[in-house]
């Protein structure tokens, strides 16, 4: 949930910066098909892509690369390294590095340093948790998720009886999910109002909670479901 919310509020803060989304590709992907006559744009549309795909690679590497020389897995790397990422952001920006806020959003062609950034940074995040869970869980988008809520819905009428519990349960995790999201990208709108570019202290911050969080013992889903 902290992790989905932390996207959301990178996410919402692209969005208010430079009317671009950053965390899931769908966007990206549709703005390259829509701009590909203006091929400069195009390619700047490219590389926020690959930035994604790349922050995904780069974390699969970090994780992988100590577990095929025997050693043990440092699976907190990956977000150890969002929160920093989102910190020198906010930093950067924050010393004008960027622009003034608002600015990227009517100069046309996408603000690509800063947009690239933070795809790379999303797909650190979302590489992690998918790669540490069986490919089963992402958090930096809520169309896996909202389907995962039609199918666990769907098994929860046709079954029954413990089969029925697991699949509310599932449900409820994936629509947990969605609303955190979309909280975190309304908490967007009054962060940057108040802070502008250290708004994104607020998603590191949320991603260094999980990240310390997934070193414990206790989940939220050890409550007994009745």
């Amino acid at each position: 949930m902290l992790l989905a919310c932390a996207a959301g509020m990178v996410n919402g803060f692209a969005f208010i910066m430079c009317q671009q989304f950053v965390t899931h590709v769908t966007g990206t992907v549709t703005r390259l098909g829509l701009e590909w006559p203006a091929i400069g744009v195009a390619v700047e549309y490219a590389v926020i892509l690959f930035s994604f795909i790349i922050g995904g690679a780069t974390s699969v590497i970090v994780i992988q690369e100590r577990a095929r020389r025997g050693k043990r897995p440092r699976w907190a790397t990956p977000l150890v390294s969002v929160v920093l990422l989102l910190a020198g952001t906010a930093a950067a920006g924050r010393a004008g590095l960027f622009g003034s806020l608002g600015e990227p959003a009517t100069a046309g062609p996408p603000p690509v340093a800063f947009l690239s950034l933070l795809a790379f940074t999303m797909g650190l995040q979302n590489a992690a948790v998918a790669s540490t869970t069986g490919l089963a869980v992402r958090t930096t988008h809520v169309t896996g998720p909202a389907t995962d809520v039609g199918i666990h819905l769907g098994t929860a009428i046709l079954a029954d009886g413990d089969e029925r519990k697991s699949a509310l349960k599932g449900a409820a995790l994936r629509g947990g999910k969605i609303l955190s999201f979309m909280t975190g990208a309304g908490l967007a709108i009054p962060l940057t109002a108040l802070f502008d570019y250290l708004a994104l202290l607020a998603p590191a911050l949320f991603v260094c909670i999980a990240t310390l969080l997934s070193f414990t013992r206790w989940s939220p889903s050890d409550l007994p479901v009745r």
